[in-house]
């Protein structure tokens, strides 16, 4: 009984292990995080800072916010989006600095 436990357990754990890094996987959803990285912004200032379209930002933030690594707060009619899981902005920042380093680029490329 409690071998099917630990089983089930693990099937679920590697389910959402597996959809935490769909959600990353997307260059898009990596701009937008590092557009947020250093504080919050609108979604104006997100889409100018990714240089994309805004249906396309909004479609990306939304899985974001779902996916509970970005937060978000409304002010007027304008909404403003932040990090609101550290430990995912931290994971970024490492692998895109080991990413940076097997490339050979050098300098702070990337805020995240």
């Amino acid at each position: 009984m409690n071998e099917l436990l630990r089983r089930e357990q693990s099937e679920e754990l590697f389910e959402e292990v597996a959809n935490y890094f769909s959600l990353l996987c997307e260059p898009t959803r990596l701009k937008i995080l590092n557009s947020v990285c250093k504080g919050e912004k609108s979604v104006g200032e997100i889409v100018t800072a990714v240089d994309s379209t805004q249906a396309n930002i909004s479609r990306q933030i939304n899985l974001l916010y779902r996916g509970k690594i970005l937060a978000r707060r409304k002010e007027g009619t304008q909404v403003f989006y932040r990090i609101d899981d550290e430990k995912t902005l931290k994971m970024c920042q490492s692998v895109c600095r080991q990413i940076a380093d097997r490339l050979g680029i050098e300098g702070d490329l990337m805020a995240i």
